[in-house]
């Protein structure tokens, strides 16, 4: 007895959490329940920890579960009025013979929920140091659960060198994730599963808000989403209820959810744009002309300089983030739009020729221009359904423009380049242009790459169907000036609802979501693949379920902001058709676009034909450094190519990825197969790429750049004015008036602008890559090591690009508007958590 005695020892444990919150403040509606649970029914939280070393007999083949031990000094400790973490006690018994804990189980057996972050155990006999358990997870009440939460020490295991006496329980924990397959999910739930985009659209409340299924069929191919479980709508069986406009309780697994500091921004930001939006509608009552912008200055007056410093201080003391966001400064006035950076140094140089080329490799959209490999432009589209399709521009059209080359010789040469929207957008011009708001064209962009390295538009094509194409060429004075003007801003429309639609929401988010979704479903949480990809997947669900809610659904902001309207999603379906993995790497996408040549005497293997190219230059960079430390982290774990064809999970992920998360593209000749470490890292790097550095070059420049709208239109709303009409005239007598009236209106300005001022912000809470959530995310010291080598090459390549940035030489980094290219700029080195309209910075994940 006195020996059973001597061996018992205690743990102690240090547990981190955040009890339930109301937006910023602590609920203490909450509070008070959980006090009568502790001290009247004396229901707390438990913890049992689990071995890793020892079995239990009786308990098959898993480990040894110990004594329930309890959070300590719930009710009593004091915690602050704002939501935040606390630090608790809990004391374990624990016998020697029971070896290292590897995992526990915990009950919650309060009525409220709280979110577990990190358990420490210290002093753990036959283990030196301490063991870190990365929780980060909602812990609801025990009988929302038909099974017990278990959480997993920091330790990577591929599932042949996981511990036995965990295997059990690492599998049974997939299963819980993946669920039934049925019924509706609740918060609680932890599910992840999939399902078609089969919510977009309401049909009972009518034939105007129906909108197909995306999805599941030919005719509309598309990623996957997260399934909710809601019921059918009345009058089609395909399509899911929806929610009221306003409820954005849409379910995602309660852990992929914003945390309260994200979901305090974004409502921050949300009711500081509708102030601005109120009150400049409430200011244009008394307008002569109430829906229309009469002249650029009536733009100039939505926007309001104030110090940003302004309310620095008074926003230090507070600390309710929802509060300290409403005060927030970005260099704007009360109730005023901060202004652009595109009209920040000069209001007007947008308008240049020069700019309007820059920003195809430096803009909010430089992923669509490509090399024009033959003259004139040529079409795939179907000439027996299309009729020939044929670009209709000349050498003629050209010539004055050419600095003296000829389209032979600049073919040749690599000097002619294309932003070429015709052929995505031309099956679809008929329905979009039969809506109210949109007069649209299909639209060609020549472009001559000069020896200082600019882009200088040559000629752009106007197309319609069935109806010759009208081509326009460069000019600054008078009626055909500002006809020049008009053909760009048309151009810019096509590309602003391209980039909207495929470069931006297709090309990032969608995608994105079934790599999420199979992650979770098929990598458990101690694999290491699972742990590299963790932090790239953050948010994206919960954005990506508000987007369907309120952005792309029937009615929504994109529909009433963007030109295709109510064709808007069923177009980004058909445009899907084109999607391949394996050409969403950077080098592959640069090769595909004919912008960059195979060239092994450069760092990245590529000579880019565009030289200053910001956009791919910094890209590639980023790129090299993701691949570098992918490469390294993965030959931690896989030393050969048959320990990855030996990964029953890794097999299972990548299959269920291909044939339910991309389904409708599984048979696809260009999948990957998944058996050698070359794909595992080619394919991991894709997926990182994507989810931070591309989707921060897309996104984080929206409102920099299309903030001033003239400079980006979203809608074109009658076509281009002819002589003798009553609007080429109001084009000769008042030409700015004609060229706002041809663009976005006044309400679709206001609410575009202020959609995108807020996708443009980053948050308090931003995670920039290279910076990790938790120092201890792995207890491995060699994956450790290799991310401070990430770390430390991201802080290399922001120093390289403030000097590129510096170099007069290089004039597509900044141009005549003098906004430097920094949306590639990686912001490792940032710690301050300041967030804002910063204009730079790549987050892990898609966040916003």
């Amino acid at each position: 007895m006195k020996l059973e005695m001597s061996m018992k020892k205690t743990i102690i444990g240090k547990v981190v959490l955040m009890k339930k919150n109301v937006l910023d403040v602590k609920d203490y509606g909450a509070s008070f329940l959980d006090w009568v649970y502790e001290t009247i029914f004396h229901k707390r939280v438990s913890i049992q920890l689990i071995s890793s070393t020892h079995c239990d007999p009786s308990n098959g083949s898993n480990g040894k579960i110990g004594k329930a031990a309890f959070i300590e000094d719930w009710t009593t400790k004091k915690t602050t009025v704002a939501a935040g973490e606390a630090s608790f006690s809990v004391t374990f018994e624990w016998d020697e013979s029971m070896g290292v804990p590897g995992a526990f189980l915990i009950k919650n057996h309060h009525r409220r929920q709280f979110y577990l972050k990190t358990v420490e155990l210290e002093h753990v006999p036959g283990h030196d140091g301490t063991i870190h358990f990365v929780c980060n997870s909602w812990v609801y009440p025990a009988h929302r659960y038909s099974y017990d939460r278990i959480f997993f020490d920091n330790q990577a295991y591929l599932p042949s060198s996981t511990p036995k006496l965990l295997l059990h329980y690492r599998k049974q924990e997939l299963t819980n994730l993946r669920g039934t397959g049925s019924g509706m999910l609740k918060e609680w739930d932890r599910v992840y599963d999939y399902a078609y985009y089969n919510d977009l659209g309401a049909p009972d409340r009518g034939p105007k808000h129906l909108r197909p299924v995306l999805g599941g069929n030919e005719e509309f191919p598309y990623p996957r989403r997260g399934r909710t479980g809601r019921g059918p709508t009345k009058t089609d069986p395909n399509s899911e209820k929806r929610l009221c406009l306003l409820n954005l309780n849409i379910y995602v697994p309660r852990d992929e959810r914003f945390s309260h500091i994200k979901f305090s921004d974004f409502s921050a930001y949300a009711a500081k744009s509708i102030g601005q939006v109120i009150r400049a509608e409430f200011r244009a009552i008394f307008d002569k002309t109430p829906t229309e912008f009469d002249a650029f200055r009536d733009i100039m007056k939505l926007y309001g300089d104030a110090p940003k410093n302004a309310a620095k201080k008074m926003r230090k003391n507070i600390n309710l983030e929802f509060v300290r966001e409403l005060l927030r400064n970005d260099g704007e006035k009360p109730f005023k739009f901060p202004k652009p950076d595109v009209i920040k140094d000069n209001e007007s140089a947008w308008r240049t020729d020069e700019e309007f080329g820059r920003e195809m490799v430096a803009g909010v959209n430089p992923v669509v221009i490509r090399r024009l490999e033959k003259f004139p432009p040529a079409s795939k589209l179907d000439p027996n359904k299309y009729g020939d399709q044929t670009s209709s521009m000349t050498e003629e059209h050209l010539k004055p423009n050419m600095n003296g080359l000829t389209i032979e010789e600049a073919l040749k040469t690599n000097k002619l380049f294309i932003l070429d929207h015709h052929d995505a957008l031309m099956p679809y011009l008929k329905n979009i242009n039969s809506t109210k708001s949109s007069r649209i064209y299909a639209t060609r962009t020549v472009l001559l790459l000069k020896d200082d390295g600019t882009l200088k538009p040559l000629a752009i094509e106007l197309s319609l169907p069935d109806k010759d194409s009208e081509v326009y060429t460069p000019s600054e004075d008078g009626v055909e000036g500002t006809i020049w003007q008009l053909a760009k801003a048309y151009a810019a429309v096509n590309d602003s609802g391209y980039h909207q639609l495929i470069s931006h929401w297709l090309n990032t988010h969608a995608v994105i979501e079934p790599f999420i979704i199979a992650t979770n479903r098929q990598l458990s949480v101690l694999h290491p693949i699972y742990k590299l990809l963790k932090p790239h997947f953050r948010d994206t669900m919960n954005i990506n379920a508000l987007a369907r809610q309120i952005l792309i659904n029937a009615g929504g902001v994109l529909e009433m902001t963007v030109f295709p309207a109510e064709y808007a999603m069923e177009m980004s379906a058909v445009l899907y058709k084109n999607w391949v993995f394996p050409e969403q790497a950077l080098p592959a996408d640069l090769l595909k676009r004919g912008v960059a040549v195979k060239d092994p005497s450069q760092p990245h293997g590529l000579k880019l034909l565009i030289e200053d190219y910001p956009f791919a230059i910094d890209g590639l960079e980023i790129w090299s450094a993701i691949q570098t430390w992918v490469h390294d982290y993965c030959s931690i774990y896989y030393h050969s190519d048959a320990m990855v064809q030996n990964d029953p999970e890794l097999d299972s992920w990548w299959s269920e990825l291909r044939t339910e998360g991309h389904g409708d593209k599984k048979d696809e000749p260009w999948w990957p197969k998944m058996n050698t470490r070359a794909v595992l890292i080619d394919t991991c790097t894709i997926i990182i790429w994507v989810a931070s550095a591309l989707h921060a070059a897309v996104n984080f420049g929206q409102y920099p750049y299309a903030g001033y709208l003239p400079n980006r239109p979203t809608v074109s709303r009658r076509f281009m004015p002819k002589p003798g009409t009553p609007e080429y005239a109001e084009l000769e007598s008042n030409p700015e008036m004609a060229f706002l009236k041809t663009i976005t209106s006044q309400f679709q300005t206001l609410l575009g602008v202020s959609l995108i001022e807020i996708l443009s912000r980053h948050s308090t809470d931003e995670i920039y890559l290279g910076q990790s959530e938790s120092p201890y995310w792995t207890s491995d010291p060699d994956a450790l090591e290799a991310f401070k080598r990430f770390g430390r090459k991201l802080e290399d390549i922001e120093v390289k690009i403030k000097e590129r940035n510096n170099d007069e030489c290089l004039k597509n980094r900044n141009g005549l508007v003098k906004v430097p290219y920094t949306l590639l700029y990686p912001n490792t080195s940032d710690y301050t958590r300041e967030g804002g309209l910063t204009g730079k910075g790549i987050p892990n994940s898609i966040s916003i």
